[in-house]
């Protein structure tokens, strides 16, 4: 809601799930390749400022999911969405398709990262370090 002070509280909170469903996505399918849509990026954005429960939040999902921008922000890959929402519905969840559409000039919020993941920069979380064997 910072970057977009006129947003409804319960949109905002639509975002957030649909980041939070993105991040789960990604540490339970790391190989897969995934990425948000522009507008779930920015609820993903909004949950990484909060860096000590982002990290528990990875923790609790075993996997911390690192944020590799894409440059192009016109940039849209539908495979890949579609990829990332099937993953998604694997894990129980339904994604807000309002949500995951490609960028246009009607977005539904204003975006202010300047960032569109694409085949080159799709999310695959580093897993968590282990410790030394013996």
């Amino acid at each position: 809601m910072d970057g977009n002070p006129d947003m409804a509280e319960e949109m905002a909170g639509r975002i957030i799930d649909e980041g939070l469903k993105f991040v789960t996505a990604c540490a339970q399918y790391p190989m897969v390749g995934l990425a948000p849509s522009r507008i779930v990026d920015e609820g993903w954005h909004a949950l990484i400022l909060h860096t000590a429960m982002y990290a528990e939040l990875c923790d609790s999902l075993r996997s911390f999911v690192h944020h590799y921008p894409g440059w192009d922000p016109t940039h849209y890959d539908p495979e890949i969405l579609d990829r990332t929402r099937e993953m998604i519905a694997k894990l129980g969840y339904t994604a807000d398709a309002e949500l995951w559409g490609p960028p246009s000039d009607e977005t539904l919020v204003s975006v202010a990262a300047k960032c569109q993941h694409a085949p080159e920069c799709t999310i695959r979380p580093m897993p968590t370090p282990q410790p030394p064997v013996g």
